[in-house]
C-alpha cells in the first residue's frame, strides 16, 4: 500500500492588488504518494508556481493545510521554521539552475549537506556517489560556466537530492534545454526517482514532459480542473494533449 508523503487540503492563496483581490489558488486538494512523479500542467497564471511557493514555504496560504508525512505545523511559514522545514523536507530544481558560479560541481552538490552540519567524511562519500549517479565524476572540479546547460541541470538535480528530502519540487526544469538534452535530464530524474523512491512534483507546460509522470493534474484559474493517470503507453501523449487543449479553449 502506498504511503502519502504530501497532503494538500483546501489550499487557497489570495493577493491584494491595486485592482482588488486576486485568487491565485482556489481551494486545491490532492495527495502525493511516496515514489510518485506528479506533473502539474496549466497555462500562465493558472496557479502552478503559486502552488510550489506554498509547498516550499516561500509564501503563506490564505487558507488550507499542507501536511508532510501526516504532520501539519501552522508555524511552518514563519522564519526560522520555514528555513528548517525546507531544509528537512524540500529539494528545489529550477529552470535557471541557480548554481553558485564560484563553486565547483562537487561543492555545489555538497552545499546542502554542509548547511545541515554533516561531517566531512559523510559529505565526501555522499557527493562521490551522487556524481557517479548523475554521470559527472570527470567534471567534479569544474565551475558551472564550464558546463553545458544539461550538465548544469544534472548538478542541480544532484544538489536537490543529496539530502534525500521527502519531496522534490521542479519548476519547468527543461524550459531552457533542447529536446535531446531535455530527454536526458528527464531520464536522469527517473533514474533518481527509482534509486531513492523519490516523490517529485514537476510544474510544466510541455505535454512531452508530462508523459514521464505517473499522474498529471491540470490547473486552470487556480483550480484543478482535470487529472490523468499515465500508462507508459503511446496514447499518453495524445490524452495529455487533448486534456491540455480543452484547458486552452476554456474562457479566461
Amino acid at each position: 500500500m502506498s504511503k502519502t508523503i504530501l497532503s494538500i487540503e483546501d489550499l487557497s492563496k489570495t493577493y491584494q492588488t491595486a485592482g482588488g483581490l486576486v485568487s491565485a489558488l482556489d481551494h486545491v486538494s490532492f495527495q502525493l504518494q511516496e515514489g510518485e512523479l506528479l506533473a502539474v500542467m496549466g497555462t500562465s497564471g493558472s496557479g502552478k508556481s503559486t502552488l510550489l511557493n506554498l509547498i516550499g514555504a516561500m509564501d503563506e496560504p490564505t487558507t488550507g493545510v499542507i501536511k508532510v508525512n501526516g504532520i501539519y505545523d501552522k508555524t511552518m511559514f514563519k522564519e526560522p521554521k520555514a528555513t528548517i522545514y525546507r531544509r528537512e523536507n524540500i529539494g528545489f530544481i529550477f529552470q535557471s539552475f541557480n548554481l553558485l558560479k564560484d563553486l565547483s560541481v562537487e561543492e555545489n552538490i555538497a552545499l546542502p549537506l554542509i548547511l545541515k552540519g554533516e561531517k566531512d567524511g559523510v559529505v565526501k562519500e555522499k557527493v562521490s556517489k551522487m556524481l557517479k549517479i548523475i554521470g559527472l565524476e570527470e567534471w567534479r572540479t569544474h565551475r558551472p560556466v564550464e558546463l553545458s546547460g544539461g550538465q548544469q541541470q544534472r548538478v542541480a538535480i544532484g544538489r536537490a537530492l543529496i539530502t534525500s528530502p521527502p519531496i522534490i519540487l521542479a519548476d519547468e526544469l527543461t524550459g531552457n534545454l533542447d529536446f535531446n538534452t531535455s530527454t536526458d535530464i528527464l531520464q536522469t530524474l527517473l533514474k533518481m526517482k527509482e534509486a531513492f523512491n523519490q516523490s517529485i512534483i514537476i510544474v510544466t507546460h510541455d505535454p512531452s514532459v508530462a508523459t514521464y509522470a505517473d499522474r498529471v493534474l491540470f490547473f486552470h484559474d487556480g483550480k484543478i480542473v482535470d487529472e490523468y493517470t499515465c500508462t507508459e503507453e503511446t496514447e499518453d501523449m495524445n490524452a495529455i494533449l487533448q486534456k491540455f487543449q480543452r484547458i486552452l479553449e476554456r474562457p479566461a
